[in-house]
Parts: structure tokens; C-alpha cells; sequence
């Protein structure tokens, strides 16, 4: 099928690199929904992890059929299929609620069985013949052949090889619902993805999202970052699941800000004329913050799946992007606009993020 005529006609090119969170991927649904409606940015890839890599590959499918608003219709489709409001038959309802609010929840009063079970019964056990509804709701909402052969955007799926503990990146033209569905492999949920012969966990472990991909495989040096979960969170967590789910969120961050800060690192040298920038790509970085609005939602809100919660998730997340458009379109392609070193490093004084100045 031909690319739809005039997909991109943007003034400027950006990456997009979406982090996986549940159920607040829908706030990346309004970012990217905001973005597509604006229509001055064209993306030249997107690299996405779990919910990250699930916004990206419906949204590849969406520019295949129909150009900026057919990907802005496939998300909104994408994300009412797994809305309460969604004609799930039960057994996809439950999993597809278990994996957008995977995490440990603490107004849930069955947390302590369900954690009991996930500690000491393994998907193995409970679930020997690997049944995976996700795989069905997925395979009914997606169309991985018109993902492949989307070529407006180069997308990047990271998933976690459980055997040689490396990041895997799997890339748009030979995507499945296997590769994405490694990708969304929490380990205590679901068996192990075998893709040839290896298996897969989720790439949240190293990559939420990987980076690098971007840099060796993409022209542009703009760099934008959709953060869903949050860097710093104040006070001690005292209760189980409070503990669980701070543990969850430094785990799922800890990779993006080791490159983060390797990334620094590298530009600083460049800067300074130790590295050339002919041999080296020297990023401008920018953040997309939806971590400071979501703490206001407390962790059990990850499992909720109702339509008028996935749209309040939305429609904040468009409102982050079109503010971030007024405030910063013109950076774009001149510098970065996300001081890393401030954002992410150790060296900043208690972890508060600043944009860089002009």
C-alpha cells in the first residue's frame, strides 16, 4: 500500500523517544495527539518501550492510511479498545487491566494475595500453556503489515534479552506483535517472549526508552523525550506497595539516565572541540515532563482503564505538548532546551530539572 500523499509537510524534524508507564501511556497519547494536530514537526523516528513501543507502532499504522489524522484517529482507537467502555470479552479485560496497572497498587484490597501469588507462583506455573489475550487485543487493533511498511518513521522497540542481559532493539520493518509484546513483558505476569530462539523480557529494564538507536540511525539532531514516570519523588515510602512502586520507578528510569548522562558527557566533549562533530552526532535534547502532573495521581491510578481517565491523562498530555510548542518551537534545530546535567545528574543539587538557557 502507497504511503499517503503529503504525510509530512512539517517546518521542521524532531525524534521521539516514548517511555512505557500502564495506563499514563495515554498522557504520551495526548503529547503525540498534539504534535500530529499542530502539524509543523515531522517525526523522523520514534523509539518506545512497552505502552512507549504500543503509541508508536499505532501510530506508524494511522500515518500509513491516513497521513496526521489517521494516526491521530488510530490512537484514540487504540486507546478506547482498552477502555472499560471497550466489548472486551473477559479474559482480555482482565489482562489488558493486569498490564496497564501492573504495578503495585495500594487501594487495591487484593493487593497482598495478588503479590503473594506473583512471589510465589511464577507464569510458568499458574499459566503453563502461555495463553496471552494481550497477543489477541493486540493482533485485533494493530496491523503489524502496515506498521513495516509505514517509511515516514523509522521506529525502535527495546526489549530486555533475559538470557545474555542486553537490550535488544528491534526495528519497524520486521515488527510483530511478538517484538512489542517483548517489549511489554513484565516478568511476574507473563512467560518469557521467545523470538528467534531467544527469550525477551521487558526493555523497560535497560531502555525506557533506549536512546542510542536514535543516534546511529537517524539524521536529525533534535531529540524528544515523553517522560511518564517520575525522577524524583518526595518523602519515604513506608507501606509495601508504596515501597514497590518507588523501587518500580527508579528501576524503569535507571537506564534513560545513564544515557542521559553519557550523552552529556559526549556533547560536552564535542562543545569543547575534543571530539569532532563530523565524527560525532552532537543532539539538541528536550523533555516532554509528564511526571510532575501525574504524581498527583497516586499509583493505583496506573490500573484504572476508564475512558474519562484516559482522556483526562490525554488531554493534560496535549496540554503539556502545546505549551512546550509556544515555548520552545523556535529552539528546535538552533539548541537543546533540557539541561541534562540538571535534569538527570548526580552533580545537580537535589535533582531539580531547569531548562537550558538560550
Amino acid at each position: 500500500m502507497a504511503a499517503h500523499a503529503g504525510a509530512w509537510t512539517g517546518e521542521k524534524r524532531i525524534s521521539l523517544a516514548l517511555q512505557g508507564g500502564g495506563s499514563h501511556g495515554a498522557f504520551t497519547w495526548g503529547v503525540l495527539d498534539a504534535i500530529l494536530e499542530d502539524g509543523r514537526l515531522d517525526i523522523e523516528a520514534i523509539t518506545g518501550t512497552s505502552a512507549g513501543a504500543m503509541n508508536a507502532v499505532v501510530l506508524a499504522q494511522g500515518m500509513l492510511e491516513n497521513g496526521r489524522d489517521g494516526a491521530r484517529q488510530r490512537l484514540e482507537d487504540f486507546w478506547r479498545s482498552i477502555s472499560d467502555e471497550s466489548a472486551l470479552p473477559g479474559p482480555v479485560r482482565g489482562i489488558v487491566d493486569q498490564f496497564f496497572g501492573a504495578w503495585p497498587l495500594a487501594a487495591n484490597p487484593f493487593q497482598p494475595f495478588l503479590d503473594a501469588v506473583s512471589h510465589y507462583a511464577s507464569p510458568y506455573a499458574i499459566n503453563p500453556l502461555n495463553i496471552n489475550p494481550l497477543r489477541d487485543h493486540l493482533v485485533r487493533v494493530v496491523d503489524f503489515e502496515k506498521v513495516q511498511a509505514c517509511k515516514q518513521i523509522k521506529l525502535f522497540v527495546a526489549a530486555t534479552n533475559v538470557e545474555t542481559g542486553h537490550v535488544a532493539i528491534f526495528e519497524r520493518p520486521s515488527l510483530t506483535v511478538d517484538h512489542v509484546l517483548a517489549s511489554a513483558c513484565l516478568p511476574m505476569i507473563f512467560q518469557a517472549v521467545e523470538i528467534d530462539g531467544a527469550p525477551y523480557w521487558d526493555g523497560g529494564y535497560l531502555g525506557n526508552p533506549a536512546i542510542f538507536p536514535l543516534f546511529y540511525k537517524t539524521a536529525c539532531p533534535d531529540i524528544m523525550i515523553v517522560q511518564i514516570n517520575p525522577i524524583q519523588r518526595e518523602g519515604v515510602p513506608r507501606t509495601a506497595a508504596e515501597i514497590q512502586n518507588r523501587l518500580n520507578e527508579i528501576t524503569f528510569n535507571g537506564a534513560m539516565m545513564g544515557e542521559l548522562r553519557a550523552i552529556d558527557f559526549v556533547n560536552r566533549l564535542v562543545d569543547s572541540g575534543k571530539l569532532s562533530r563530523d565524527a560525532y552526532m552532537r543532539p539538541f535534547m528536550h523533555r516532554i515532563d509528564g511526571a510532575e502532573p501525574l504524581k498527583a495521581f497516586d499509583s493505583a491510578s496506573r490500573l484504572s482503564t476508564k475512558w474519562s481517565f484516559l482522556q483526562e491523562l490525554r488531554d493534560i498530555g496535549r496540554a503539556a505538548a502545546k505549551s512546550w510548542l509556544v515555548a520552545h518551537y523556535d529552539e528546535i534545530g538552533v539548541r537543546a532546551t533540557l539541561d541534562l546535567r540538571m535534569a538527570y545528574s548526580s552533580l545537580a543539587p537535589n535533582g531539580n530539572a531547569r531548562h537550558a538557557s538560550p
